[in-house]
């Protein structure tokens, strides 16, 4: 509402926030149903969509907002928020899904679940377009990152409005640039799955998987966006990943907290390759831990611990690492020949310092 630029004004009608109650409140709903609300609008939809028919076998409902009155029958009765949706759903600009509920189903539509609760999609059909020719927008998780549904309404109000390009949106309805990537490739543990070393127990600082994590097969920006405020997410805060935004979830990653089958093969091979791998690193830290002067001189100056000499096979390596890290191009530091002493003539130091003791450091100050 003027804060962001380009931003339409917005009317926010949320059976929580919203000002008005009762038949005021629904009277906006009516209004768009009707279609004399006077300006486009868009719908949102939080929850899974209980399957009415159920219900009404036994003259009651899942879940309602509002009354009316039915023809045929006695007084007034709640209007089913399926019935919205049913209602709302054609005329409307846009038909958004936030939360696991609302885009696939969630807890609520877990095999044995006695309202046949379903998604948006599943509810809507797959031929269905809103007034703007856009099938239902899916913003999934449980719960969803905030910044993430707002960051696709913007975009769309953009698009509604002319201003923006349509968002990408992958085969199921999800922003692409915010569900392409799985949850293991921004996760900051990743390193360790691929050394081979994981976590046994829950606190421990290694990856997840042995322990029940689905990261690797997830879809979900959660651990490089944040919680709140580009902080905490799942495994920042020690969790597993139980795959809470996949369409398949609960159902497809129940049991939680235990290892992933196919995790299996992947944490096998792995641990094989790891392990190679992980000497080498530990092999090119320390080498990347030491000053090129202390290289030269054979000792570390630090008042803090021993730190261990290079041994014959470290200096080895190193040899064949720096010849293959120079190969087709310039050392670093002056050709041979060029320099009198590492750092510079004038720069004062120890008598070991000096590649030629006869090197002065100034007139008088001979050293042999």
């Amino acid at each position: 509402n003027g804060i962001v630029p380009a931003m339409p004004k917005v009317l926010l009608h949320h059976p929580v926030l919203s000002v008005e109650a009762g038949e005021e409140f629904v009277q906006s709903f009516k209004d768009a149903v009707d279609g004399t609300l006077g300006a486009p609008y868009v719908v949102v939809y939080e929850g899974s969509v209980a399957d009415e028919r159920i219900a009404a076998r036994t003259g009651g409902y899942w879940c309602a907002m509002g009354m009316e009155t039915i023809v045929d029958r006695e007084g007034t009765h709640p209007v089913p928020t399926a019935t919205w949706l049913q209602r709302m759903a054609p005329g409307a600009a846009a038909t958004i899904a936030i939360g696991t509920c609302a885009t696939w189903g969630g807890i609520p539509s877990a095999d044995g679940n006695p309202t046949g609760a379903m998604s948006l999609m599943d509810f809507l059909g797959k031929d269905y377009r809103s007034a703007f020719g856009l099938p239902v927008i899916n913003i999934p998780g449980c719960a969803p990152l905030g910044d993430n549904f707002t960051e696709t309404v913007f975009a769309i109000l953009l698009y509604l409005q002319g201003l923006g390009p349509l968002p990408t949106f992958d085969e199921l309805g999800r922003p692409a640039w915010l569900f392409t990537e799985t949850v293991h490739q921004g996760c900051s543990r990743a390193g360790y799955y691929e050394e081979g070393t994981f976590a046994e127990h829950y606190g421990d600082p290694e990856c997840l998987v042995e322990i029940g994590c689905w990261g690797p097969v997830v879809n979900c920006n959660i651990v490089k966006r944040g919680a709140l405020n580009h902080m905490g997410g799942c495994m920042a805060a020690g969790g597993i990943c139980i795959a809470c935004t996949m369409p398949g979830f609960p159902d497809k990653f129940a049991p939680f907290y235990k290892a992933p089958p196919g995790g299996i093969i992947s944490t096998t091979i792995s641990r094989s390759t790891g392990s190679v791998v992980r000497r080498l690193r530990r092999l090119s830290n320390r080498h990347a831990n030491r000053e090129v002067r202390w290289d030269k001189l054979g000792e570390v100056p630090s008042g803090w611990g021993h730190v261990e000499a290079q041994t014959p096979g470290l200096k080895m390596m190193e040899f064949f690492y720096k010849k293959w890290q120079n190969w087709g191009a310039r050392k670093p530091g002056r050709r041979p020949g060029e320099e009198d002493r590492f750092w510079g003539v004038q720069r004062p130091g120890i008598p070991s310092d000096y590649i030629d003791s006869s090197v002065t450091e100034g007139p008088g100050h001979e050293r042999h």
